[in-house]
């Protein structure tokens, strides 16, 4: 078996923000595998400045894992601990590899197009007249969940978005969610809650900064909003330090992006830690080229969990490949008469 790695640069088609700063472009890596005259892909989703794995030994350890493709998929993701994007590039080449279309790596009623997966809608920050074109096209698309970037805008002008949504769509018509980022201070975090609590919202995901467990553990037990952890999770490796994060902060939901945790295998660890501790969950991509999206996507699929997944990401990019990935009516379908374009293999 032979592997090789390759970097790529994703362009946004606008620019991008967050509470972290604006995203004009996406660095990411492929690790691609040859045998037998058949060829497997798997992406390395790297987040600068938010991955565990970003570090400067990062591209050192790629060329090491591609050299050391022989020991293979189970042995390579426990030495791959500390880089789970790697973790993931391994084990989605060595199932694309084993597939018999090495874009279709888990067949199901899904891959048929029988079948789709509701998402969410993503608002991402920007001024208010943005957001509020953002709002209005999405509730046009058909979507009935909406996922709103806050902490990067004035607070009340985020809250007069909220107004705005509710004004038009009660909870039981669109559903709210919004993510902070770690955007709001400790000693304002519950304040700014009770003030989003009236806009009837799903949930917030990481209303402060992770590392601040104790805080986040008391803001658990009192806020009126659902808290979803999701930077919190990452750089917890070990299964002894996931149960014992999700014991100690106690969280209503936890958010799950496979390239920041570990792959597949590190994903289900945390939802059958979920599942056990009585915590929601749902799947999320983060920002990967529509190859690491549609392995994502696919397992989701078989993950069977009835709430909308934030999945939507594969539009965003001026260069990304073409594949039957397809988001309508607030869902996203694989269209079986859709080809994938890829010159990587």
């Amino acid at each position: 078996m032979k592997a090789t790695y390759q970097k790529y640069i994703l362009n946004f088609k606008r620019p991008s923000g967050t509470s972290r700063g604006v995203m004009n472009e996406k660095e990411t890596w492929f690790i691609i595998l040859e045998e037998n005259g058949k060829k497997g892909i798997g992406e390395c989703g790297i987040l600068r400045g938010l991955s565990a794995d970003d570090r400067p030994d990062y591209e050192e350890k790629l060329q090491w894992t591609c050299e050391n493709i022989h020991i293979g998929k189970d042995l390579l993701w426990e030495t791959l601990l500390e880089f789970p994007s790697i973790q993931f590039g391994v084990e989605m080449a060595f199932q694309s590899l084993a597939s018999e279309n090495p874009f279709l790596l888990f067949p199901s009623e899904f891959t048929e197009g029988k079948k789709n997966t509701d998402i969410n809608g993503l608002v991402w920050m920007g001024d208010e007249v943005f957001m509020k074109e953002q709002i209005e096209e999405k509730l046009a698309q058909g979507f009935h969940c909406i996922k709103l970037k806050i902490g990067a805008i004035d607070f009340q002008k985020e809250l007069d978005l909220l107004h705005f949504i509710r004004q038009n769509f009660d909870e039981n018509t669109i559903e709210i969610r919004v993510d902070a980022n770690g955007a709001f201070s400790e000693d304002l975090a519950l304040n700014k809650l009770n003030q989003l609590a009236g806009y009837k919202l799903h949930s917030i995901e990481q209303p402060i900064a992770k590392n601040y467990t104790d805080t986040m553990a008391e803001l658990c037990k009192t806020t009126p909003i659902p808290i979803a952890l999701d930077e919190e999770l990452i750089g917890v490796f070990t299964y002894e330090e996931k149960e014992q994060l999700l014991q100690k902060i106690k969280p209503q939901y936890i958010i799950l992006k496979p390239s920041f945790l570990g792959g597949f295998r590190g994903t289900k660890e945390w939802i059958d830690l979920a599942n056990k501790h009585n915590i929601g969950w749902w799947i999320t991509s983060a920002l990967e080229s529509n190859i690491g999206l549609n392995a994502i996507t696919q397992w989701t699929y078989l993950q069977q969990n009835p709430m909308p997944q934030g999945l939507g990401t594969g539009g965003l990019y001026t260069n990304n490949f073409d594949s039957p990935l397809e988001v309508k009516n607030g869902q996203i379908a694989y269209n079986t008469s859709l080809d994938w374009v890829c010159k990587l293999i």
